[in-house]
């Protein structure tokens, strides 16, 4: 691997690690800032591909306000990076999430990937697909 792949690579793995922490502590704001806003995002848990940022925003206020939702804790596991071309980089890993909602405290096991952009200096998430782990 080349020098400058090894930095994308770190440059990517810093955008997915902040993306997370921001996602594990429930910060909304910060976390919906790690996306594009042309971002989509595909769900097995919602019967619709999300087209915009804006699309997965409303969404989760939905859920906020009809079954008050809230992420207590999510752990990244089995990360890996490929880096394509100059700027873009695709994270995968597993996602062991806690979720508080009317219904009570759940743990959910997903594997994720996440396609980042370098849009400028920043890396930016620009897809999101979320499917349930098969190992657990």
């Amino acid at each position: 691997m080349s020098g400058q792949d090894q930095l994308r690579q770190d440059e990517v793995r810093e955008a997915a690690t902040q993306l997370v922490s921001h996602f594990a502590a429930n910060n909304v704001k910060a976390y919906f800032e790690c996306f594009s806003p042309d971002a989509n995002f595909i769900f097995y848990t919602h019967a619709v591909p999300l087209h915009s940022r804006q699309e997965y925003e409303e969404l989760w206020k939905s859920w906020e306000d009809e079954i008050d939702f809230k992420v207590l804790a999510c752990t990244s596991t089995k990360q890996d990076i490929r880096i394509v071309g100059q700027d873009v980089g695709i994270f995968t890993h597993n996602v062991l999430t806690t979720l508080s909602t009317s219904d009570g405290i759940d743990t959910v096991a997903e594997r994720e990937t996440i396609v980042f952009e370098k849009q400028g200096p920043k890396w930016v998430a620009i897809h999101e697909h979320l499917s349930p782990d098969p190992t657990v």
